[in-house]
């Protein structure tokens, strides 16, 4: 069972920016988001407590919560409205590491239907996906992707529904 003890937590320093929260497992499930709310080293939101659940029920000893883009905030429409490149490449670059540190890598897409809240969110799942392919990663997502088309945000989903396969690449060239 999963108890929610982080020994993952990148942040910056002023917190601002979250890179990765988590718990390390010898088979961790990574899921990408849109972006970081409140859940930080001390308490979960009802996102991370939703990752931990299809975790768990999902047969991995541990999780990784990373985002498209790693600002802080409960409220995607307050994302920065220019590209912030800096923490982007920040974000990717820790991204990388962690995905390398495991020779099996799952990653569960779980932006919901926000994705296209800002222009700049396409290019960063394109890098993530360059990131994702040296590695051989297999994408899922929960239950069918949303009627329009996008995967499924955890904390909208009921854990009877089963893990399927995503081709990412081809998502990431249908958005607008």
């Amino acid at each position: 069972m999963l108890i929610y003890n982080p020994d993952i937590y990148h942040r910056n320093t002023n917190n601002s920016c979250r890179y990765a929260l988590g718990i390390s497992g010898k088979n961790p499930l990574f899921v990408v988001g849109l972006n970081p709310s409140t859940a930080d080293d001390q308490k979960p939101d009802q996102t991370i407590k939703k990752v931990m659940g299809f975790a768990q029920r999902n047969g991995f000893d541990g999780f990784v919560m990373l985002n498209l883009y790693p600002k802080r905030t409960p409220y995607p429409d307050r994302l920065h409205k220019r590209f912030n490149k800096s923490i982007f490449q920040e974000n990717l670059a820790r991204i990388k590491a962690l995905l390398q540190s495991h020779q099996q890598v799952t990653i569960l897409a779980a932006w919901g239907e926000i994705i296209n809240v800002r222009k700049y969110m396409k290019q960063c799942l394109t890098d993530l996906i360059d990131v994702s392919q040296d590695l051989d990663a297999n994408w899922v997502v929960i239950g069918d992707l949303t009627k329009s088309g996008h995967p499924r945000h955890p904390s909208r989903a009921p854990y009877n529904k089963k893990f399927q396969r995503f081709d990412v690449s081809s998502y990431s060239k249908k958005l607008k």
